[in-house]
């Protein structure tokens, strides 16, 4: 997987994505980063990228020109020449999701534009985006913190980054159900101890008790989930018996 971000702070970029599991995954050259300054893009002496907005209102918008010759330039470093997917980070967007996680998982190459100000130019907007993407209902001073968000779940599902294959797999919002519940050492800790079937190396055992767990995990904490989620009839009798 190739990362290419388009942005006025590649190193808040870099500083995030170097350390920890991402860290390890460009190390190992299991993913690849490529962040870029727009302000590099600029033609004039200052590399500004804003303007005052046509019809008055308040704040700057990012130009088209900057932003589109980043973007021809990105593009030559991507696999294929066509097909590329944009992402812009926007409130206008879909709330992303681990689904649009695994879709974005799939591809060789992902170019991130993050605005700032009061946006960028919608001309090149049409021009180059292929997805409007938002991690909430909430507006931030830039689009690099719901890139990093985006990057990281998406990191997460390329083969070789998590040291176990099977903990994708297994997390919230897989087969969208919350995750059960985890216990380490010590087994005992003020005066709670660790379910007994966590201790009894039974494989059937553990994987009804996993499922269980995360079917009433997701019943108390995110109920909204259980709509979309396929489940049998002894576990809806069994969200039933908690609510």
């Amino acid at each position: 997987m190739n990362f290419h971000v388009m942005t006025l702070f590649p190193e808040m970029i870099e500083n995030a994505m170097e350390v920890s599991i991402t860290g390890r995954a460009m190390k190992a050259g299991h993913i690849t980063l490529n962040a870029v300054n727009i302000r590099d893009y600029a033609q004039n002496k200052h590399n500004r990228v804003d303007d005052y907005p046509y019809g008055g209102g308040a704040g700057m918008v990012m130009q088209a020109e900057p932003v589109y010759r980043c973007y021809q330039e990105l593009v030559k470093k991507c696999r294929k020449d066509s097909g590329v997917r944009v992402i812009y980070l926007s409130p206008k967007g879909t709330v992303f999701s681990q689904s649009m996680a695994q879709e974005y998982a799939k591809e060789e190459d992902l170019i991130f534009l993050c605005g700032h100000y009061e946006g960028i130019d919608e001309r090149v907007l049409e021009e180059i985006v292929t997805d409007y993407v938002s991690i909430g209902d909430y507006v931030l001073t830039g689009g690099e913190l719901p890139a990093l968000v985006l990057m990281d779940a998406v990191s997460r599902l390329v083969p070789g980054v998590l040291n176990n294959a099977e903990s994708a797999c297994t997390e919230s919002f897989s087969e969208n159900l919350l995750e059960y519940p985890q216990y380490t050492r010590p087994e005992e800790w003020n005066g709670k101890k660790v379910p007994s079937v966590l201790l009894s190396g039974n494989h059937k055992l553990l994987a009804e008790w996993y499922r269980r767990q995360s079917v009433l995990e997701t019943a108390r904490r995110r109920p909204d989930l259980l709509e979309k989620a396929e489940l049998s009839e002894e576990e809806k009798k069994l969200i039933l018996d908690c609510v």
